[in-house]
């Protein structure tokens, strides 16, 4: 049985042909094929030289080129080289065009598709890590954080925590625990990244209130009293005395966005990155 060839060409990493070739080709399973990948193809040249190469395997072309110019030669070189090629992106993005009234010179940029799927995998394995590392269930990888949120119970670290993951950065947070000493992990990191919270006795009190009777507890325990309260507060005040290097964001009565903004601006700043990571 002779052997076939088919040449999967793209401008970015090719996985989006890759894809949808093989759920085709897995009809001709009985079939010997010899499937190569040609990535990254952005110039005429490039198509030149891979299209006599496809000419001389009396290859068969499967595409997923963006730029106009390319699909026009590849269209125009394998209809003179009598080359079979199908065109995968090209009418999609004309059809697609025309629907959406889009000025064509808005379409047709080669490897867009690849940038989208880093920033998502970039979200993802961001969102990861901030789920490994919430409330300090691990101190494992805490140096490769973007962000360390160091604060007592309820002052909107996990929240803060996986809205900021969702933005691309990579957070741990940290509960500061009534005379407990804290990990010696924590000063392993870059102290920049570490952000202190805290909140007013008031608002902590009536959150710490509300999320007893909310899970049926006794509100009147000592963990929602005003006293033991106070004494957290102070704990934590004491210990950010003592590292000035922190930043330390009052959360009473923010929204969230807003102190996850200004947490980004700081730390970005801090160490010279983006304001968001994802850009």
């Amino acid at each position: 049985m002779s052997q076939s060839t088919v040449y999967i060409i793209s401008d970015g990493t090719g996985e989006t042909a890759s894809s949808m070739a093989r759920a085709a080709l897995i009809q001709f399973k009985q079939k010997d094929l010899n499937i190569i990948k040609a990535k990254n193809i952005r110039t005429e040249s490039q198509v030149e030289a891979l299209l006599t190469e496809v000419s001389a395997q009396n290859g068969f072309i499967i595409h997923t080129v963006a730029s106009p110019a390319l699909r026009k030669k590849i269209a125009e070189s394998t209809n003179e080289r009598n080359i079979q090629s199908v065109d995968l992106l090209g009418p999609l993005l004309e059809e697609l065009h025309v629907f959406l009234g889009v000025d064509s010179e808005a379409v047709g940029q080669p490897g867009i598709l690849r940038r989208v799927d880093k920033a998502y995998y970039k979200r993802i394995e961001a969102i990861e890590f901030t789920v490994k590392h919430d409330d300090g269930k691990t101190f494992n990888r805490l140096t490769e954080a973007d962000i360390v949120l160091v604060g007592i119970s309820r002052t909107s670290k996990t929240p803060l925590s996986i809205f900021l993951s969702h933005k691309g950065w990579k957070v741990a947070n940290i509960p500061l625990v009534l005379n407990t000493d804290l990990p010696e992990e924590l000063f392993k990191v870059d102290q920049r990244k570490i952000v202190g919270l805290t909140i007013s006795e008031e608002n902590l009190y009536k959150i710490r209130r509300k999320r007893l009777e909310k899970f049926g507890q006794d509100p009147g325990s000592e963990y929602a009293s005003k006293s033991h309260i106070q004494k957290e507060l102070d704990f934590a005040k004491n210990i950010f005395s003592k590292n000035r290097k922190w930043p330390v964001f009052d959360v009473t009565d923010r929204a969230l966005e807003e102190t996850a903004g200004e947490i980004i601006r700081i730390v970005a700043s801090r160490l010279n990155l983006p304001y968001d990571l994802l850009l």
